[in-house]
């Protein structure tokens, strides 16, 4: 019979206990207050999500009914309730805390703003008066097209207050894509910009909007155009209205729309393995109270910090921790524009310098290449402030995980390695870091309130530690995504068909180790199957970059006569490409490397060395491309999000 459960081959046994200090200074400074919350939510999962829905939100209509699961999986959480997410994270804290600072913003060239809760509130009135003059009302949706400045927040929030549904299509996206978003959404408006600075250049993002709209978009009725670079653009009459048009003489206060807890927040759409994306849909009370508890939870946030998330909010996560979490609990924030090796590699750690960050929250493919670049960077900034350190988008390698907590942590702060997706809204499996012993590139625990398993290909939950299958939810959680936009029968199929709607389905492939923590193995469809043994990619990919020369490594599967499937790995050395007189030799030392750290069986069949691996703006590899590479077909699919378009010859092997 063939074995379809995962095999784990990646050893990792060290473990990092938070310090006394954390702990005391924490919100949880006892395990036995951490207990309390996973007894409530094992013993009483709805009674515990409505206690919780009533002390951290703000409602305007009180619910009654906390879970309706009468059209499962279409699940609804506190559907009789009425609230406003922008009241939640702006107007219950101006009595309170008016003048203190909600965002920070540092520009790409230096340009520094501080905007108390009052500002934000004024300009983000302002702005929502300016979309109902325009004949923006409840449900309608909003595209925005934004760069990494405070008024994508701030539209955001507008769109928010008055019941508008914002769809943020990410500022590197191609017009073609742009215009595939604004067309599935039948947006009334995009808002965008002239354009925003990224790695010492103007973003064109005016000129892109222009491109989608011209390839239709019949739907669009205003453009929004804020002047951020002040190069000059094109205006349509008509048609497009300058950011200060909108806002001119607008009143800086407004009445929020109160809209049902499951009224839809926003849209924002993923990519899927086939066919066009995804528009995951979010409701507001339930997403809302998913992004409170984790920065409670996860983030230990507390009054004095200065919180870092460096996602941009064209992304899940700088939805949940740049433009809502952060705000609905009255913390300060910090907003970057830039990239974080302009004008060097020191530009993250200067900013936690000057603007003494706390909390620091950025993605594995950061981390490795500032990594790449040494310690110097770092070593020359004052890091003291930091008391935590997070990492998103995938399983950090332990490697990484390690120069993270030893160069930039100081061997003082906890690390939060944190699982969750798009369509989950909210962390699902994180360490709780004042009492969570962390292991390098493990998630650790899924966290109150989240029943997470793993299972085999029948939906049977793994019990014997190590053996990897399928990541799966078992019951409904208040941040989960409501629907995918107009295709309510993609949604069944994608996330609760393979198992008849008993699990969610997230695409990943884990493994439970001896203590219950959760190891992700990567995506079900990046699982490598070798001479008939399942491997997940993330590990051999560990492996490689725990060996001294690498930087950063990619692995995918390459069709092969004999075994199925051969592994192809592209890495990304310390210092120089190396010449082909040497990567053969350098090919031979990280075969063996790997063979023995793992086994033979995760030795790589080929490996080809580049200076970079293509990836987006935001830090994502995109796989899909290596895949291609790999199979030796021509790329035909979009590349325009690169960060690099150019790399693709070098790893072509053309360059």
């Amino acid at each position: 019979m063939e074995n379809n459960t995962i095999q784990s081959v990646l050893q990792e046994h060290r473990t990092f206990k938070p310090s006394a200090e954390f702990s005391q200074n924490s919100r949880f400074p006892d395990p036995a207050s951490i207990e309390a919350l996973y007894k409530h939510a094992s013993t009483d999962h709805t009674g515990f999500w409505a206690e919780l829905a009533n002390t951290q939100i703000n409602w305007h209509k009180p619910f009654t009914k906390t879970l309706d699961d009468t059209q499962a999986p279409y699940y609804e959480w506190f559907n009789d309730g009425e609230l406003n997410v922008s009241y939640n994270c702006l107007d219950r804290h101006l009595e309170t805390q008016g003048d203190k600072t909600a965002i920070i913003f540092e520009g790409e060239q230096g340009d520094t703003q501080h905007i108390s809760y009052r500002t934000l509130y004024e300009r983000v009135c302002q702005f929502a008066n300016g979309l109902k003059d325009l004949g923006v009302v409840s449900g309608d949706r909003v595209v925005l097209y934004m760069p990494m400045i405070p008024e994508a927040v701030v539209a955001m929030q507008a769109c928010a207050r008055i019941g508008a549904i914002h769809s943020v299509v990410f500022g590197g996206f191609s017009a073609e894509s742009l215009r595939d978003r604004i067309e599935d959404a039948d947006a009334k408006i995009v808002i965008t910009a002239d354009g925003g600075h990224r790695g010492g250049k103007v973003v064109p993002l005016k000129e892109a909007t222009d491109k989608a709209l011209s390839m239709g978009c019949d739907c669009i009725e205003h453009s929004i155009v804020f002047t951020r670079t002040k190069h000059d653009i094109n205006m349509q009459s008509g048609r497009d209205i300058l950011w200060d048009d909108v806002i001119k003489d607008k009143a800086t206060t407004c009445e929020p729309t109160w809209v049902n807890s499951e009224h839809p927040l926003f849209l924002l759409y993923t990519s899927g393995s086939t066919g066009k994306p995804k528009g995951i849909q979010h409701s507001s009370g339930g997403y809302l109270l998913g992004a409170i508890t984790t920065m409670q939870w996860v983030f230990d946030i507390q009054d004095k910090d200065i919180f870092w998330c460096t996602a941009d909010v064209g992304w899940i996560t700088g939805h949940t921790y740049v433009a809502y979490g952060p705000l609905a609990c009255g913390s300060t924030m910090l907003m970057f524009e830039g990239a974080p090796t302009v004008p060097d590699a020191g530009r993250f750690w200067k900013m936690c310098e000057a603007h003494k960050v706390t909390i620091f929250y950025t993605a594995p493919t950061a981390i490795r290449a500032l990594m790449k670049l040494g310690d110097d960077f770092p070593k020359k900034y004052d890091l003291s402030s930091l008391r935590l350190l997070g990492t998103v988008g995938e399983p950090i390698n332990p490697e990484a995980w390690m120069w993270y907590h030893t160069v930039i942590g100081q061997e003082k702060c906890p690390i939060v390695d944190t699982w969750w997706q798009t369509e989950t809204g909210a962390h699902m499996l994180a360490p709780m870091p004042s009492q969570t012993s962390a292991k390098p590139g493990s998630c650790t625990r899924a966290l109150p309130g989240i029943d997470a398993i793993v299972v085999d290909e029948a939906g049977n939950e793994i019990t014997t530690a190590d053996q990897g299958g399928y990541l799966v939810v078992r019951k409904p959680w208040p941040s989960m995504l409501r629907n995918i936009w107009g295709d309510a029968e993609r949604y069944n199929e994608t996330y609760w068909a393979k198992f008849d709607g008993k699990y969610y389905l997230a695409g990943d492939s884990a493994r439970k180790d001896s203590d219950g923590y959760f190891w992700i193995m990567g995506r079900i469809d990046d699982v490598l199957n070798v001479s008939g043994h399942r491997l997940g990619t993330m590990e051999v990919e560990s492996a490689l970059v725990a060996h001294e020369r690498v930087a950063e490594a990619a692995v995918v599967g390459s069709p092969h006569d004999i075994k199925g499937e051969s592994i192809f790995a592209y890495v990304v050395l310390k210092g120089d490409r190396p010449s082909a007189e040497d990567a053969d030799a350098i090919t031979q030392t990280l075969r063996t490397w790997v063979g023995e750290q793992i086994g033979a069986i995760a030795k790589p069949d080929n490996i080809r060395f580049a200076d970079n691996l293509p990836k987006t703006r935001s830090g994502k590899i995109m796989r899909r491309l290596l895949r291609t590479i790999a199979k030796g077909d021509e790329i035909t699919s979009d590349t325009s999000t690169l960060e690099n378009e150019s790399i693709l010859l070098q790893l072509q092997g053309k360059e």
